[in-house]
């Protein structure tokens, strides 16, 4: 195995070797270099034996040294060194198979790749992994593992996830717990499948393994369903169960391990009509990537922002936050507390309906640039319109239907700034301040 160098970063360590673009790495230290994972963790060593093979097939030795961590400065031509990996369920839940037609082609693109979910923190299901991934993880002690568990009923999960091979594959979660890797969990929680019983069942199933985290969110349903196999929304009493469920476990971890390993997603407590649970509830905000904890953590922001505020608060500035339906009640609530300090300031909140992707869609990150023009076009939006960057693909300019940052200015007139979900960036957007030390 060999991966091809496409280029050498200048004045790096191997640009002082003598390899050249077109070759191809075989090996660090006697270690077969197949992926990035491979490159990542064997090039941080201080002394290095590299195999290099050129295009006639020669191969070489080279050895240099090098400060403990160093990057060597080779580049490939791609960031994972090969291609990434696909999923191969099918899950009943899949959100990917519930978008409308006509999109651009990377949002269809559904990733099962272990090796993100250490790089970027994405969730694998484990049903894409080999046994020699497996033996890799271990023998490098990658940690945390993100897993997509949903259920450790194994009948269960393989029709959940309409992957015959989906039970059997929760033999990898046992070994990498048996091999001391932190592993974060994720459960989209289904009514009338995964939720009650099977939901307790999963609970304790995971406390046993000694994961380091659970996080249950609420199955997402857009009105593009077609031929998919029907699903019941959360209703109030179904999310008020489940959150009992989730907390009265949590609250018996905390007892016995001092932490509360399961959370509930802000979604599912929105569905219940329960209030969002304080700061202090989140211990360190382990599962945000899952929507837990968000509302907390900005609200708890801002008011640190606001209070702290050592700059001319007679500003006058109108501005006009466009958000999720499930969200804006919170926001308003908090944006009061920002017009109470600041009295020449004027916050609209408003609630965008999804018509783009429909059914019970409801958060901000899923709001698309076209909903935006129609529900904002006859509005007065004072001088400023304020977005979640969540709205946006990463280069912050292209919303999921392909609308652009420019388009909704253009038709809006007015300027549209993406803002991080983090109180004090929220608080000088809404002034008007680039950057300030609060």
């Amino acid at each position: 195995m060999s991966v091809k160098i496409n280029s050498i970063e200048p004045h790096s360590h191997a640009s002082r070797c003598d390899i050249n673009a077109g070759e191809y790495l075989v090996s660090i230290n006697g270690n077969n270099i197949i992926d990035v994972l491979d490159y990542r963790f064997y090039q941080f060593s201080r002394e290095l034996e590299l195999v290099i093979r050129d295009e006639s097939g020669k191969e070489r030795t080279i050895n240099l040294r090098k400060p403990e961590y160093d990057e060597l400065g080779l580049l490939f031509d791609t960031y994972l060194m090969d291609e990434q990996k696909s999923c191969r369920n099918k899950c009943i839940f899949c959100f990917i198979d519930q978008l409308p037609k006509g999109m651009r082609e990377t949002l269809y693109f559904k990733d099962d790749d272990s090796r993100l979910s250490f790089l970027f923190g994405n969730y694998i299901t484990l049903t894409n992994i080999t046994e020699h991934e497996v033996d890799r993880i271990i023998k490098m002690h990658i940690s945390p593992v993100n897993v997509s568990v949903h259920t450790t009923n194994e009948e269960l999960r393989c029709k959940m996830m309409n992957n015959r091979f989906a039970g059997d594959a929760l033999k990898h979660l046992r070994r990498l717990a048996e091999s001391s890797i932190d592993i974060n969990t994720q459960i989209v929680c289904c009514p009338g499948y995964n939720d009650g019983e099977e939901l307790k069942r999963t609970l304790s199933d995971l406390e046993e393994l000694g994961v380091n985290l659970v996080a249950v969110v609420p199955v997402g349903l857009t009105a593009h369903r077609e031929g998919l196999a029907p699903l019941t929304p959360f209703d109030k009493k179904k999310a008020l169960e489940t959150v009992k469920i989730i907390e009265d476990f949590s609250a018996e971890c905390m007892k016995k391990h001092g932490r509360h390993i399961a959370f509930v997603s802000d979604e599912l407590y929105i569905k219940a009509g329960l209030p969002i649970p304080p700061y202090e509830h989140y211990e360190d905000f382990p599962a945000l990537e899952n929507g837990v904890g968000l509302i907390a953590l900005l609200k708890d922001e801002l008011d640190w922002a606001v209070e702290d505020y050592e700059g001319d608060t007679s500003v006058s500035r109108k501005v006009t936050i466009a958000c999720g339906t499930s969200v804006a009640p919170f926001m308003r609530e908090m944006m009061d507390k920002v017009e109470r300090k600041f009295t020449n300031v004027k916050v609209n909140v408003v609630p965008i309906k999804n018509e783009f992707f429909g059914g019970g869609v409801n958060v901000s990150g899923l709001i698309v640039g076209r909903d935006l023009i129609n529900q904002l076009k006859d509005l007065d939006l004072g001088d400023e319109l304020l977005v979640s960057s969540s709205m946006l693909r990463y280069e912050n300019d292209l919303f999921l239907d392909d609308t652009s940052v420019s388009d909704v200015e253009n038709t809006l007139n007015i300027k549209l700034s993406p803002v991080n979900n983090n109180g004090e960036e929220l608080l000088l957007a809404i002034l008007g301040k680039e950057s300030e030390q609060l």
